[in-house]
């Protein structure tokens, strides 16, 4: 199994290997001019924050570009292939977690939680499904999100959005809500204490495909993890029967869990590209994965200007008002060579229009030829505000959406590569439905979400059986 944290090599590494040697390292220019990448710079950048002190943001970013990178060059290489590999449906794509991570919940706890819920939907769907899952967080790094407005007015008082921890406070304060750079680099530090901890949880036992059973302790007995329990016994079973036919487990003992986030903020992805020192290339060292909004996917844009010029896998999320000509002119912008696993497209259409929108643009680059790897994000386009003021979403409606996802596919006659979807793993009460049939009311029991609502641990479940179903 191939490594994909930043203390491990690329394919074919082994547990205790030194780390990748393809070390990115910072870009110095002897004449002073400006890194390869930072064309960005002169292309209209949306949703960043506006920073009091320019000096301040540019001592952090300074001091960033001398900071150690947070992936290695061969780790993204790998996560490119894997997605090449669901893009050909020879692997699918599980892509979870918070909406927008808080420095207050990067702890061992909330991060243990989150991995074994996204561990128990991969164990699901491939089990379920006969597939490898391409397991990716949303962890490491989504402290920031795209706002519908830059101010908030509450009581007649009016002071910038919440932007996530890497900009302001989420306290409604005058103070609070100035946009700091300097919370940039605690980004920084919080993304690579997480990822040491990812380490320790995927590659020091805790994950070993015989300890299935132990994953589900703690949690309060329901249909979903019935059914779960009754999995893991069918796995318990055929791994018994392997052991003693004289298997080498070796490959069940560890996972590999890749990280993503949004790259919204270019101030810190840009100070956070390295140059490969083997092949001279840049690589954003942020995360493996690095996804650009539906409201910064213009092509004539800072983000995608910026995220053109490296070689990470990219992801692009697609709105229902996308046309099959933006999937192409994204395509040319963002893999014109056509490179397997290096685009993938995150389609957030809403349950009311994926089966009308989605379909012409699944033909358009078919039609093109080069490949891209398809997922679903059924959250987005979903959300609505409850009677009693939550702003949440209805688990049918997540899932009629990833229903209509496949039948798109289907009827093109392409390949359904993967889910990205915003989930806990704890209880809390943010979506309505599911086995545990949270209504308006259940929703104030534990609504704990900053921004979006998210999926729960026993909904995560239940979504993984019913995607493995459509696997099938």
């Amino acid at each position: 199994m191939s490594a994909h944290l930043p203390w491990r090599q690329g394919r074919g590494g082994s547990a205790g290997s030194l780390p990748d040697p393809r070390v990115p390292e910072a870009w110095e220019s002897p004449t002073g001019e400006t890194a390869p990448w930072d064309t960005w710079r002169t292309h209209r950048a949306l949703q960043q924050p506006t920073y009091p002190d320019p000096h301040a943001l540019s001592e952090v970013t300074a001091d960033l570009r001398r900071r150690p990178p947070l992936v290695f060059a061969g780790e993204v290489d790998d996560l490119r292939a894997d997605l090449g590999a669901a893009g050909r449906g020879e692997a699918f794509v599980l892509m979870g977690g918070d909406c927008a991570e808080t420095f207050a919940e990067s702890t061992a706890d909330h991060l243990r939680l989150k991995i074994q819920t996204l561990l128990q939907m991969a164990v699901v769907l491939t089990y379920g499904a006969s597939l490898p899952v391409v397991k990716i967080g949303r962890i490491a790094g989504q402290y920031a999100k795209p706002r519908s407005a830059d101010v908030e007015t509450r009581d007649g008082v009016t002071l910038p959005v919440y932007r996530g921890d890497a900009v302001n406070s989420f306290a409604f304060t005058k103070e609070s809500r100035i946009p700091d750079p300097h919370r940039l680099m605690e980004m920084y530090q919080h993304s690579a204490s997480s990822l040491n901890l990812i380490r320790a949880f995927t590659k020091g036992g805790y994950a070993d495909l015989r300890l299935v059973h132990h994953w589900n302790r703690g949690f309060t007995q329901n249909p979903a993890y019935s059914r779960y329990e009754s999995l893991a016994e069918e796995i318990h079973r055929a791994v018994k029967f392997m052991e003693a036919a004289g298997a080498d487990f070796d490959s069940l003992r560890e996972v590999d869990l890749y990280s993503a986030h949004e790259a919204l903020l270019l101030e810190y992805e840009s100070a956070m590209t390295r140059i490969d020192s083997r092949t001279g290339r840049p690589y954003d060292t942020s995360g493996h994965l690095l996804w650009i909004g539906e409201r910064t996917r213009q092509l004539d844009g800072a983000h995608v200007e910026l995220l053109s010029r490296v070689l990470n896998p990219i992801g692009v999320k697609l709105g229902p008002t996308t046309t099959p000509e933006d999937v192409i002119a994204l395509i040319d912008r963002l893999n014109p060579e056509g490179e397997p696993g290096r685009l993938t497209f995150i389609t957030r259409m809403g349950a009311s229009r994926i089966r009308q929108a989605l379909p012409r643009l699944l033909e358009a680059a078919k039609a093109d030829g080069r490949p891209v790897t398809w997922t679903t994000d059924p959250m987005h386009g979903n959300t609505i505000t409850s009677s009693t003021g939550y702003k949440t979403r209805d688990f049918a409606t997540i899932m009629d959406e990833v229903s209509g996802f496949f039948e798109a596919h289907a009827e093109v006659g392409t390949i359904p590569g993967g889910i990205h979807i915003e989930l806990t793993g704890d209880d809390v009460t943010e979506v309505m439905g599911g086995s545990e049939q949270i209504d308006e009311a259940g929703l104030e029991r534990r609504y704990e979400t900053l921004v979006d609502p998210r999926l729960n641990h026993q909904q995560s479940l239940e979504m993984a059986f019913q995607v493995a179903g459509l696997l099938r």
